[in-house]
This record gives C-alpha cells, structure tokens and sequence, in this order.
C-alpha cells in the first residue's frame, strides 16, 4: 500500500475525497490529512507519504508553498494538485515543482482516479528500480568479499574494492566466524546484520554455501576475541526458539592477505558441529588437541579411498576399510578416540557429497551420526562406515542436481506469467539469490534469466498458434509488461516479430 496524505481547506473536501474512492483497491492508503499547508508541512515531517494531494488556495501556507518545501526532505514524493483556480501563473509553477497532475475543482472522477492509477505505476517502477539498485550492491559486495575469502583477489584491487564499498580494513588482525540456521526468516538475517554492523569493525556477507560470514578486523587480540564471542553469543541468545543456529569461528590470521584462512579454519569448524549437533558455538582453536591426537590414526591419504568411491568399486572399498578398521591396527585406541575417528571418517564422507544438498544427504548424515554414537564395538563401528560408504555411492549414482532447482523449475511452470526474480524465488524457497543463480546455472546450464525468457517464448509462440488474442494481450500473459522487450526477447528467440510470426500462421 502507498501512503496518501490530503490537504484541503475545505473539510467537505477532505471528507469526501476519503469516500469518493475505493483506495485500497488503488493499493493506496490514506495516512493524514491537515486543512493548511502550514499544519500539512508539519505532519509530512512526521507522517511518512508517497502521494500528496493538495488545495492552493489556503490560510496560513498555500498549496505550493507546502509542495516547494515538502519535496526540500521528501524529495521522492507524487503531488497532486486539486484547485477552483484556472489560472495560467497555478499550472505553470506547480508544473515547475513536478506535480503529477493539476485537477480543477469540481473533480472529474474518471480523471482522478486516472491520475492516482499513473501516479501508483511510477511508484511501483520507483520501488522495483530502488530494490534492483540495492540488490545488484549486495551482490557487487558479497561476489567480491566471497572472492577475497577464496584468495581469488590480489591486494591492490582488494583495496580498491573494499575503499568503493565502504570497508575499512586497517587494523592488524582479522577473524572470520560462519553462521548457520535452518529455516532462516528474513527479519532474523537483517536483525542478525544490523546486529553485526552496529560496530564498525565487522563486517558480513552471505557466501556460496548460504553461510552468513561474520568479519571482524582488530587490533589487540584479547580484545578482538572478547568482541566476538559477545557478538556471536548475543546473536544466539536472541534467535528464535524454534530456529536451530550454530555459529564456528576460524582461526586468529594477521593482515587481509590471510583472511581465507579465518575463513577456511571456520569451514572446518563448522563441520565439526554436524557431527556435533548439541554444540552452538565452536572455535577452531579448540579443534587443534583432537586433530593432534586423531593424526595418527586417521588414513594417512583419503585420495585412495576417494578414487574407489568415484569409480564405484565397492568391493575393493569395503576391503580396504576393514583392512583400515582391522583389530591389529586399532589395538590400544581408546572407545572415545575411536569413536572420533568414526566422526572423522562422516567428515570426509560429507564433502564428497555436500554438492548434491538434498534430503537424502541429511538424512544420511543423521542416520550414521546415529548408528556411530550407539556402536558399542569396533564391528558395529565397521559396519555403520561401510554401510555409509554404499549408500554415498549410490547417492553419488543419482542425478546431481539440486531439489531446489527442481522447484524453481515447477514454480516457472506454474506461474510463468507472474513477476518472477532470482530474489522472490529465494525469498520463497529460503535460499539466498545468488547462491539460487548459482545452483540454477549449474544444474540447467544457462542462466536464471535466458532459461525464463526462453521459455516464456515458447509460451508466446504456443498462445500465437492456437488463440486469437492479441499480441499485446499474449506479451502480458506469458509475464512481459513492457511491450518493446517482448518484440526483442521473441525476435532475440525466434528470428523474427511475433507480429511476423502470426502472420506466417
């Protein structure tokens, strides 16, 4: 709903502008009114509105005086003028104010609510350019510290970058911390933002994995570190009972030059609290004693059992894993060591199939960490790994493409001629944008954009073959609002105009 504020001297006036219209059928709202320019100034500093609707002729402070300083701090804001005043001087200074429309009194009704209905349409293409303008930013930022995190960035034009963007990063230590929910709401990611941001020195970002990146640049060590365990320990403490957060924090690294290692040390800790689930907070520092004590123990080269998995030699695979977990070579380690090492070996069965991000592969994980935890010997220990073993191969055997491709897929289907975005669809599916481009990009091999115009083609030249609509009528059906668009997307696809294209039938 827009905002409308009304001002009129004339309190018949004010009374039947409300009951002339069904407003909310305009998708406006009337939020104030005043019988002065005067009393109105002083409101619209108070009452935010997108529409003004305004008398000239009034006590105190006339209707353009009101518009001349209303638009000093609402610069944004649509003036329309209702006036008993035909006079050339009215029309010619309002005009050079930017009204919308100057309307004589008694109000045409057709006419009005012409104007109020143009007045909504440059609204609406207002808010989608100013949400396009805000979303193409954010994924400016996140595309550029996601590459600063992968070490993918060299030094002169990381500065460069983080001087454009805002990001002061002159302090002598960085650390990166992960954060993960289920189920995100957006007001939790912006209250968990606005939360981080608060403080100059750190900084956030959404990366590939949908993880919200946490950066924190300080200078004295004891200090940076109080910083963010409060910080993130807050963010907990406030998260919604029902959404599950875990939060791992990388590894203290000197200079910007070493912030992928914060960031690498932090994606290792976050897999630790997988196989950990009662744990919300991890630092990588705490990580160190159980990979001292794991090393030992652990394969001293995962690529050969890597190689077995991808070829799908099962049978050589679980040879060697019961040649790994033989007693001989277990002899004298602890059950709560061995139990570790198990936990270690889900780790390393995770990443090869964290790509494929369905609820096979959670309800893979979950099912071993259980079998793992209640194995009470080293056979039942051997059995859960192998048994994890066939069924990543078999998961590794299906198609790889994401579900949620999948729905994006059906919801275009269903609802081509709708406004579809990267942005509503994340929103939707609870997945950040530019992770979902991503995926889609992958999985279908073209982008988000050439997949949907190409297909909304398709549905245009279908509807030009079998229906007797207009072209234009046909634009808006399959989701095109703007016809010159539609004549270069269909000639883009097809050759030639759908003009040309109907006529050829």
């Amino acid at each position: 709903m827009y905002k409308v504020f009304i001002v009129d001297d004339e309190p018949f006036i004010l009374t039947g502008l409300r009951d002339i219209l069904d407003w909310e059928l305009l998708g406006l709202e009337i939020v104030g009114q005043a019988e002065n320019g005067q009393e109105a100034l002083d409101m619209l500093r108070e009452v935010p509105a997108d529409i003004l609707i305004t008398d000239i002729s009034m006590p105190v402070m006339s209707g353009l005086e009101c518009i001349r300083a209303v638009t000093k701090f609402r610069p944004e804001i649509k003036v329309i003028v209702l006036s008993g005043y035909d006079e050339f001087m009215y029309v010619k200074e309002g005009l050079s104010l930017g009204i919308e429309n100057y309307l004589l009194k008694p109000i045409n009704l057709a006419e009005f609510q012409s104007t109020l209905e143009t007045v909504v349409e440059k609204l609406n293409v207002s808010r989608v350019d100013m949400e396009w303008s805000q979303y193409t930013a954010s994924v400016l930022k996140d595309n550029m510290l996601l590459r600063w995190m992968r070490n993918q960035i060299d030094r002169n034009e990381l500065s460069e970058r983080l001087q454009l963007l805002g990001l002061p990063i002159n302090k002598r230590f960085i650390q990166v911390a992960l954060i993960q929910t289920e189920m995100e709401t957006e007001s939790f990611q912006v209250n968990t933002a606005a939360l981080a941001e608060s403080n100059p020195w750190f900084f956030t970002f959404w990366d590939a994995d949908n993880d919200f990146v946490l950066v924190h640049n300080f200078e004295d060590k004891d200090a940076g570190t109080a910083e963010m365990d409060a910080i993130l320990k807050r963010m907990i403490g406030t998260c919604p009972s029902d959404l599950r957060i875990r939060a791992a924090v990388g590894a203290i690294e000197e200079t910007e030059n070493a912030a992928h290692l914060s960031y690498e040390s932090a994606k290792q800790a976050l897999e630790f609290l997988i196989i950990h689930p009662e744990r919300k907070l991890i630092y990588y520092e705490q990580l160190k004693e159980r990979k001292k004590d794991l090393k030992d123990s652990l394969p001293e080269d995962w690529n050969e059992y890597t190689k077995l998995i991808i070829s799908k030699d099962t049978p050589a695979l679980m040879e060697r894993i019961d040649s790994y977990l033989s007693e001989e070579r277990m002899e004298g380690i602890t059950p709560d060591l061995l139990q570790e090492i198990a936990l270690d070996w889900i780790l390393y069965f995770r990443m090869l199939i964290k790509d494929i991000r369905s609820e096979m592969e959670r309800e893979l994980i979950a099912d071993v960490l259980t079998s793992i935890r209640t194995a009470n010997s080293l056979p039942a220990l051997s059995v859960a790994l192998k048994n994890t073993a066939k069924k990543v191969i078999e998961l590794l055997e299906r198609e790889v493409k994401s579900p949620v491709v999948n729905q994006v897929l059906n919801y275009i289907e269903k609802s081509y001629g709708e406004d579809l975005s990267l942005k509503k669809l994340g929103y939707s599916f609870n997945i950040h944008p530019v992770y979902l481009g991503q995926l889609f990009n992958k999985a279908v091999g073209e982008s988000f954009a050439e997949y949907l115009n190409r297909y909304r083609i398709e549905k245009a030249k279908e509807q030009l073959r079998t229906t007797n609509c207009k072209v234009h009528e046909i634009a808006k059906n399959v989701g095109y609002w703007e016809m010159g668009y539609f004549y270069k997307q269909f000639k883009k696809y097809v050759g030639i105009s759908p003009t040309e294209f109907k006529g050829l039938l």
